[in-house]
């Protein structure tokens, strides 16, 4: 079945405990894990096969804090799997500050997009809707082992999950060329409000602080007036559907800081 955009499946999770910790920002170790929504892909300055930039969220709160070390394993196209494998070696117990986004590659988010831009309103609907049964199998599991991972690496951390933005606005008539008609728009903002949904749930259960930017990113979705969000791009095509400059500054740094607060 293919992994793509899922439908909340509420499960239940027992909580682990949040290690207290309440180092100033001069004082934190911090690490960034991670996909493209962390490394910066839709930023200036990207570079290296992951993609990172220093215009991504985390090196936005570097530059502001300058906390006492600071390192972005974030990857594009990383995966729960990816992270585990290959970006807990980051971790510490002398980390202090977590931030993360993940799980929208696990679930086929590229390939949802692409197949959305090229079908009819109700296939691309269908293709969101199949991503139930990936849910409900594979992603509980998932999410709760890479979190339970996370924390045994970094026991003192405090660790901040952030959600992904609603990618469309869905009253503009016109979306320009290869634009996504309004009944595509909805189907998958309704699959990134379930995604959201999820995350929240087993970060939660985790005993993370979650960080919903939607708010942040509302008024400013692709199609409107001031998008923050990449619509389908051409040079580079990396940066199609994913936050823009203003993206990361005004929707994504204000949601880490509205966490750290």
């Amino acid at each position: 079945m293919k992994r793509l955009v899922p439908v909340l499946v509420v499960a239940t999770i027992l909580l682990i405990p949040t290690a207290a910790h309440a180092a100033a920002p001069a004082d934190q170790d911090y690490v960034a894990l991670g996909d493209s929504y962390s490394s910066g892909v839709g930023a200036p300055g990207q570079s290296g096969t992951c993609l990172r930039s220093p215009n991504a969220y985390p090196g936005l709160w570097d530059a502001a804090n300058d906390p006492a070390t600071y390192k972005s394993v974030a990857c594009s196209g990383a995966t729960t799997d990816d992270l585990r494998s290959s970006q807990l070696s980051a971790l510490t117990a002398a980390t202090d500050l977590v931030s993360v986004t993940i799980g929208g590659n696990d679930v086929g988010f590229a390939p949802t997009i692409i197949t959305c831009t090229l079908v009819g309103d109700s296939a691309c609907a269908a293709k969101v809707d199949e991503s139930l049964e990936y849910l409900r199998d594979e992603m509980p599991a998932k999410f709760t082992a890479t979190y339970a991972e996370i924390r045994a690496k970094a026991p003192n951390a405090k660790v901040v999950v952030l959600g992904y933005p609603i990618l469309f606005d869905e009253a503009a008539t016109s979306c320009g060329f290869a634009g996504m008609s309004i009944p595509k728009r909805k189907s998958i903002n309704k699959g990134a409000r379930e995604l959201n949904a999820a995350i929240r749930a087993y970060a939660q259960a985790a005993g993370f602080t979650w960080s919903d930017v939607t708010d942040e990113f509302a008024g400013h979705g692709i199609c409107g007036a001031s998008p923050w969000l990449h619509g389908l791009t051409v040079l580079p095509p990396t940066n199609s559907f994913h936050p823009t400059a203003n993206g990361y500054r005004y929707g994504y740094l204000p949601a880490l800081n509205a966490a750290l607060a």
